[in-house]
Order: C-alpha cells, then sequence, then structure tokens
C-alpha cells in the first residue's frame, strides 16, 4: 500500500517501556495474537435505557454491524492474518498470524525485551496504523504487545498474628441483608494471573460452616486456573475474591475467567463475562493500573465493555488502588486507578474498620497506613464528570486543578490491620486491599438481586440520586475522618470512601428489592 492507504489508528500511542532491555527484533515467524475492537452500530448511552437489554436485542442495536465484520474480515485475512473468533455482541475479532504479517497490517515493529521479574515478551513501541479501509470501522487493536497491564489490589498483613475478620462477619457488621445468599444470580470473576485449589475451597467452607459455592474456572486467551502454591503470588488475589464472594453470597455461582496480564486480555476476559449466558449480576475485578499506564485506546476499550454491562444489567466492581492519591506513581502528580475510573465502573475505596461482631461499628476512619498502604481516589485525568456526580462535590484535581469523573463511588473495609481470614495455598492468612472490596460489593449486589428479582446494572444513578455537596447518601454510613494523601474524608461524597460504606438493610430499601 502506498502511505496514503494507512490511517493513524488514534489512542494506539504505545511509549517505550521504562527499564526494558531490547534484546532484538521479534522472530518473523513467531506467531502474534490481536483483538480488533470494531465501532458501534449506534452510540449507546446507558443512562436514556428504560431497563436492560437482553443479549441479542444488545447486539442487533449496539454490536458490530454485519457489513464491518465482513469488512475487517476480507482486509485482515488478505494481509496473511487469520480470524480465529467473531464476538458481533461485543464488537471484537480475534485475528493470529505469523509476526511478520501482523506487524505489515498493523504498521509496526516488534521487539522481544527483557524487563525485571516479568522476563522477556514481545513489546511494540510508537502508533499502529490500519489500512485506509478500516479507518472508520476500527477503534482498537489490543495485543502485539504483551506486557503486564495491570497488578492485583491486595496486601497481605505483615504479621503473622493479625486476626482480621471473616467475610461474613464484615457483611454483618455492614447489614448485609440476612435472608438472602445470592442464590440464582452469578458473579464473575476476572483473574490475571495465579489460580485457586479446589481442595482449599473445600476447607474454608467447610471450617465457616457454610455451603461451599459453586465455583467454575474459565479460561480466555490461553489463560487457565493456575495456582503456584505461594500465598504471596497471584494465588492471594484470587482466593480472596472467591472466598469473600463465597461467604458473603454462597447461593451465588461464581465463574472465574483467567486471562494473560496484557490490555489484550484483560479486555476479552471482560467483554466475555459480560457477554456470557447467563449474564451475571456483578463482575468484580480487583486488577488494574494507574491510568496513564493505559493507552487511549484501551481505555476506551473498556469503558466501552463496561458500558456493555451497564446496558445488560450488569455491575462491574472495581477496586480503586492501594497506594493512596497517586496511585504508586512517581512523578509527583495525583492518579486515579483504572479501570475503576470509569464511569460505567462501581469504584470501590477502603476504610480500616473497627467492629465487634455481628453489629457494633465501634469506628471506621479512611484506610491509610503508614508503610502499609491506603486507598485509591482522587479525580480522573482520563474521564469528565459524569451527569451522575454533577452534584456530589467532586473538587478540582489537585495539582492542576482540572475537573474529572470522581473515585471511589463506594468503600468497604480493606486495612490489612483490620482484614479478612481467608485460606491460600494451605495456608491461613489476613488480607487486605481495595481487592477485597470489589468482591464484598460484588456479593452483596448478588445478594439485593436475588430480592430484587433483577440486577441493577448502572447502579450509580440510585445511589447517587438526590446527591448533594455534604449531604450523606442514604443507603450508606458516611465515612468522614482520614485521608489519603492529597484528598480527605468529609461529610457526603468525597475521593477516599466515596459515598460511604454499605448498610445493607438501607440498600435494600433504596434499590427497591422486595423479599419474595
Amino acid at each position: 500500500m502506498t502511505e496514503s492507504q494507512w490511517v493513524s489508528l488514534s489512542g494506539s500511542l504505545r511509549p517505550a517501556l521504562a527499564e526494558a532491555e531490547v534484546l532484538g527484533p521479534l522472530d518473523a515467524d513467531a506467531t502474534v495474537t490481536a483483538t480488533v475492537v470494531l465501532r458501534r452500530r449506534a452510540d449507546l448511552d446507558v443512562a436514556a435505557l428504560s431497563e436492560p437489554l437482553a443479549p441479542a436485542d444488545f447486539a442487533e442495536q449496539y454490536g458490530a454491524a454485519a457489513d464491518d465484520l465482513d469488512l475487517v474480515r476480507t482486509v485482515l485475512t488478505d494481509a496473511g492474518l487469520t480470524v480465529t473468533e467473531e464476538h458481533p455482541g461485543s464488537r471484537r475479532v480475534s485475528v493470529r498470524g505469523p509476526a511478520r504479517a501482523m506487524t505489515a497490517a498493523f504498521q509496526t515493529e516488534l521487539n522481544r525485551v527483557r524487563h525485571g521479574e516479568h522476563g522477556e515478551f514481545a513489546a511494540r513501541t510508537g502508533e499502529l496504523e490500519l489500512p485506509s479501509a478500516l479507518g472508520d470501522v476500527v477503534v482498537a487493536v489490543l495485543g502485539l504487545d504483551e506486557r503486564p497491564q495491570a497488578r492485583a489490589q491486595f496486601r497481605l498483613h505483615k504479621e503473622a498474628a493479625a486476626q482480621g475478620y471473616s467475610p461474613d462477619q464484615v457483611g454483618q457488621l455492614y447489614g448485609f441483608p440476612a435472608d438472602a445468599d445470592g442464590s440464582g444470580q452469578t458473579v464473575a470473576v476476572i483473574e490475571l494471573g495465579g489460580g485457586y485449589k479446589p481442595e482449599d475451597l473445600k476447607k474454608y467452607f467447610a471450617d465457616l460452616k457454610i455451603t461451599e459455592p459453586k465455583v467454575t474456572a474459565a479460561g480466555v486467551d490461553g489463560g487457565k486456573n493456575a495456582p503456584t502454591g505461594d500465598p504471596n503470588s497471584a494465588d492471594g488475589e484470587v482466593l480472596l475474591d472467591v472466598e469473600v464472594i463465597g461467604a458473603l453470597a454462597p447461593g451465588a455461582a461464581q465463574i472465574v475467567y483467567f486471562a494473560p496480564n496484557t490490555d489484550q486480555g484483560f479486555l476479552d476476559a471482560v467483554s466475555t463475562a459480560v457477554h456470557a449466558t447467563p449474564t451475571p449480576v456483578a463482575v468484580s475485578i480487583s486488577w488494574g493500573q494507574s491510568e496513564d499506564q493505559w493507552t487511549p485506546q484501551a481505555r476506551s476499550a473498556m469503558d466501552q465493555a463496561f458500558a456493555d454491562a451497564a446496558a445488560l444489567g450488569v455491575t462491574v466492581c472495581c477496586a480503586s488502588g492501594d497506594n493512596g492519591s497517586t496511585d504508586g506513581q512517581n512523578d509527583g502528580a495525583q492518579h486515579c486507578d483504572f479501570p475503576a475510573s470509569s464511569p460505567h465502573a462501581l469504584a470501590c475505596g477502603g476504610t480500616k474498620l473497627d467492629g465487634t461482631p455481628p453489629s457494633t461499628v465501634n469506628s471506621e476512619v479512611v484506610w491509610s497506613t503508614s508503610g502499609g498502604g491506603a486507598t485509591g481516589g482522587g479525580v480522573s485525568d482520563a474521564f469528565p464528570v459524569p451527569d451522575y456526580q454533577q452534584a456530589a462535590g467532586v473538587p478540582a484535581r489537585a495539582g492542576d486543578g482540572k475537573p474529572g469523573r470522581g473515585v471511589p463511588d463506594v468503600a468497604g473495609n480493606a486495612d490489612p490491620a483490620t482484614g479478612y481470614q481467608v485460606l491460600v495455598d494451605g495456608q491461613q492468612i489476613v488480607v487486605g486491599g481495595t481487592s477485597a472490596v470489589s468482591p464484598l460489593w460484588s456479593a452483596l449486589l448478588a445478594r439485593l438481586a436475588q430480592l430484587a428479582g433483577h440486577g441493577f446494572g448502572l447502579v450509580h444513578s440510585k445511589l447517587y440520586a438526590g446527591v448533594g455537596t455534604g449531604k450523606a447518601q442514604p443507603g450508606f454510613r458516611d465515612i468522614t475522618e482520614g485521608g489519603n494523601g492529597a484528598y480527605s474524608a468529609a461529610a457526603g461524597w468525597d475521593a477516599c470512601t466515596g459515598l460511604g460504606v454499605p448498610d445493607g438493610a438501607a440498600l435494600h430499601e433504596l434499590l427497591g428489592a422486595k423479599a419474595s
């Protein structure tokens, strides 16, 4: 093709990976995969939908058009690539081929790099280009680059003698409705590494005298349930998620989607979960990374997948991060964690809970411990203030004074010092982090959906209804003490704990749940 027959793919710019050693070009015959994301048939405004859509109706109205799919298939096949899967509802086309064909198709270079503990993998730099025929059709091309995209948001308590709470005790302290266990609901869990051993789950729930939930592992893009045997590894994340959900909503089925820790793997896992049958009530995500560490095309594709979820009646719960208002970045600026900062995600922040189960809360403040992490939260520099937050009093972003989506929306116990008792690789440990809050809220939504007879999709519209600066919201216990760095807790919504921690009975009433 001549130069005029190529167009730049907006948002695809990849910077060189810091501190990576370039080993040389990727073998031209090496197999490379990519996920190509197509435009929607029509613009999707989730807030304008009166009720959730059935998957077939959603695909017909907002999925990829047949003509667009045909065009992408033809152009990429002619370029020497093989189309391995097509997903019209989520607008994804999966392709694979030798590196030489992939680099020619998207006008990029692929190198083999070595990067610290992550070892060797393929990476690209610069911007992608598309054949001009696809310029208006393709909105993202993920893959090609295998750099780790996200980190697990969990923290082990450093003291072996830490007591913590069992997840069901935390549920009692938050007043989770006792007449529901999530029966009839499905919760999807996204994991980008690690795994679980069935014998751990069997023993854990038997010791708690809680019925063992149905847990199914599903592989995406070659990912699989692969426990390492080390509780400090991603196994700690996987077991925390599964055991918190299982202890709080044992009647709900769990499907745990394992995918590679890349932007491609992350998106494919989320899209697969959201568009699965049966439709899940919630998707729990405890992995993330600072907004600036994502390409704009990847952020946009993920946010659109979350919009799909909301339109289908699914609530996506995301951990807001464990590294305070900087999100662990060293550039002197404040950062939000993504995907929690997506306006279509329910961002989950963290507290330190001091309580006496079953029902006495002695105190609860923002989670922020010296050397032990702090809840993520702040003001997005990637997404504008969503309509539901317009009256919430989201401040200008610390540092540059610009507006943006406020993070988090909600909160829950996250301090490792008051963490969750879990069983990981045969070891009883206490774990905290906002990683625990995402499954906590997912389980709560499963219980409330059982009572209501339906999921809640973009639940924000109800949670923020009538919100005002400094005004405590119904359904929550407001957290007003503590800070996470640049932001402090205050009455009403704040950039540390959002609207607050759940009051299960009040949320039951707020969301219109009626016991059968």
